[in-house]
């Protein structure tokens, strides 16, 4: 199952271009706001397992929106890769990467224009996203992925002067510039994704290749993340999880790269499908 955020409207996904609207579909039963799906989704899930939708919606790509517009948490994980550790000056994390938020304001749709902070060194880090469809608080690894709604697509876009500014490193505050955590197209569920623990994902800029990873070098995979997420936070329904970024980002080349005004930075991840941005 696909479900889109399509004009602020839950839409599920048909078929290419074409969408059914949830609310008009379930007769009202379930709301037409996006996030609403999640308080709901038990339920939710078994009506779309027996409902037979009519298409409704023609899909505008230019319209879509974060599948989970406003998560009242927005987690992400830092130096997840070995690859990316390394290049990055940093040793491979062995008992719990670094934890940081990103701020809600920064979540924008998988397609448009981001406007780049002045005189920054704004960076790219794809990731897999996690949507959580079920509370968790000191949930097993074994038993994380049964509380995950689905995978989407993701940036964790970062301004890397201002993340270095200052006697500590300001993680979130940098990574949550307006735009710079693009999520979609779609939310994804998992019955629809044959490995959920082996997704290839990546980037390019103006059809340049920066970053082609595979989900299964994780050093903390999205369920052992959950687990060591769950020992200390309570994940609730329609919280996102930014789970990390694979080597070949712009901080760890020869020379340094970041994003400049008028490149268009393409992200994808195998099985939920793709982004694109334009930076002024």
């Amino acid at each position: 199952m696909r479900i889109a955020n399509h004009a602020g409207r839950a839409v599920l996904v048909v078929s290419d271009g074409k969408g059914a609207d949830i609310a008009t579909a379930s007769d009202g039963r379930f709301g037409p706001d996006p996030q609403s799906l999640y308080d709901q989704w038990d339920a939710f899930t078994a009506w779309a397992a027996t409902a037979a939708p009519v298409p409704d919606v023609e899909i505008d790509a230019a319209r879509l929106g974060s599948p989970s517009p406003a998560p009242s948490q927005v987690v992400a994980i830092g130096l997840n890769y070995a690859d990316h550790a390394a290049e990055t000056g940093f040793e491979p994390p062995t008992d719990l990467p670094p934890v940081f938020t990103k701020f809600a304001s920064s979540i924008t749709g998988p397609y448009g224009e981001i406007a780049l902070p002045g005189g920054g060194h704004t960076d790219w880090e794809v990731e897999v996203v996690a949507v959580i469809g079920r509370t968790a608080h000191r949930v097993t690894a074994d038993a994380a992925w049964d509380h995950v709604a689905g995978l989407s697509a993701g940036q964790d876009l970062s301004e890397r002067i201002l993340q270095f500014t200052g006697e500590a490193p300001q993680f979130g505050f940098a990574k949550s510039y307006p735009g710079f955590a693009p999520i979609g197209p779609w939310l994804v569920t998992l019955d629809e994704i044959p490995d959920r623990d082996d997704l290839a994902l990546g980037c390019a800029i103006d059809g340049e290749t920066v970053q082609d990873g595979r989900t299964s070098k994780l050093i903390f995979s999205i369920p052992r993340t959950i687990a060591k997420l769950s020992e200390v936070i309570t994940l609730r329904p329609g919280d996102v999880i930014f789970t990390g970024t694979p080597d070949g980002v712009g901080l760890g080349r020869t020379p340094q790269r970041f994003l400049r005004p008028g490149e268009t930075l393409r992200t994808w991840v195998e099985g939920i499908g793709e982004m694109e941005h334009t930076f002024r």
